[in-house]
């Protein structure tokens, strides 16, 4: 599957995706990700934390990098 996250403009991203990662890692976890969407006031069951990180890390490490976080949501349109 070819790296679609390296065409992407991340910069625009960067600072959102900085906030979110809370442990300064470079990566967003699932706890992460599941806080990220309670503040936004969505689901998040474990079931649904699960569903939206599985379709944002693309290469299914565990983690969503600023690549693919960018990725995900420009295909979002977010």
């Amino acid at each position: 599957m070819p790296d679609v996250t390296n065409e992407i403009n991340t910069a625009e991203y960067k600072a959102t995706f900085d906030l979110i990662d809370a442990d300064g890692d470079g990566y967003i976890d699932v706890a992460e990700l599941g806080g990220l969407m309670r503040a936004l006031g969505k689901e998040a069951g474990t079931a649904r934390v699960v569903e939206v990180m599985v379709a944002a890390d693309v290469s299914k490490d565990g983690r969503i990098t600023l690549g693919e976080f960018a990725a995900f949501l420009q295909k979002a349109n977010l």
